[in-house]
């Protein structure tokens, strides 16, 4: 049977995104987080982003208002009971996930997939928290999800062959163009490319080759990439970054991927509250 009903844990800026997307392409949705004003927030996101679609004539008032009317929103994980797929969009905390995944596993019917949207964590390890690893795989879509084309479908140890052709499928239905991740590896494939590239341009700074805004710059005119290596950083959240830089460090046990001063110094400065969620260019 045909996956009507998609369940998203999790309803920041990337559930949000998914969440958003499923309905918009005529899913069913439960959302799920935490508090009232979590869930209050993502529908008010959501709201704004078609508001600019219907603006720009992609979408109708009734056609967004019905994409609203398909989003069941709750504090309740148990009510995932109803999911016919689980994606999991909560903070990149191995931790956490692994609970949300062994809570989940005693929720959801059998056969049900459980995807993660992590960027880097181990799929493998998080399918151990259940008793369905040949149902866990990584579903990672790409900020934000209703316009980024990409999703990476990421086999952990015991995925199976089933369970990723069902993601790469569901994610067409999604309009997205999935890719495989054939070894549960580290960062994948766009961000196993992508961290090298952040590490070496804030080194560019820290020897001082040269500034934040001219290396953003010859990066966008030199490789055509939209975003240079600083704004990108700031988008996607510094004190993530670095999370993800640890990470490789202890993963691949290899000095290369480990946090530059710069955006230690950074993060630090952010936790002693003298800007919380900044980014490098606010503290030029």
């Amino acid at each position: 049977m045909a996956i009507q009903t998609i369940g998203v844990v999790g309803a920041g800026s990337m559930g949000t995104g998914i969440a958003n997307l499923a309905a918009i392409n005529g899913f069913n949705v439960i959302l799920r987080d935490i508090e009232e004003q979590y869930l209050d927030g993502s529908l008010k996101r959501m709201s704004k982003f078609m508001d600019k679609s219907v603006a720009r004539g992609k979408m109708t008032e009734e056609q967004k208002q019905a994409a609203l009317s398909r989003v069941q929103t709750t504090t309740k994980l148990e009510d995932m009971k109803d999911a016919e797929v689980v994606i999991e969009a909560v903070l990149e905390d191995l931790n956490l996930k692994k609970e949300v995944f062994s809570a989940l596993d005693e929720i959801v019917r059998e056969g049900v997939i459980l995807a993660t949207n992590t960027s880097s964590m181990s799929i493998t390890e998080i399918a151990a928290a259940t008793k369905r690893p040949e149902l866990v795989a990584g579903m990672h879509f790409f900020n934000p999800a209703q316009l980024m084309k990409l999703v990476e479908v990421v086999r952990g140890f015991k995925t199976s062959d089933e369970t990723v052709q069902e993601l790469k499928a569901l994610s067409k239905r999604l309009t997205k163009e999935p890719v495989e991740v054939k070894k549960d590896s580290p960062g994948f494939i766009v961000n196993r490319i992508m961290l090298p590239q952040f590490i070496e341009a804030i080194k560019l700074v820290e020897e001082g080759v040269a500034s934040y805004e001219d290396i953003d710059k010859a990066v966008k005119l030199g490789l055509n990439y939209p975003m240079g290596p600083f704004e990108l950083q700031d988008f996607a959240g510094v004190e993530i970054g670095y999370h993800v830089m640890e990470y490789f460090k202890e993963e691949f046990n290899n000095n290369q991927f480990a946090p530059p001063l710069l955006i230690k110094q950074l993060v630090r400065a952010g936790r002693l509250g003298k800007k919380t969620g900044a980014g490098f260019y606010d503290y030029e």
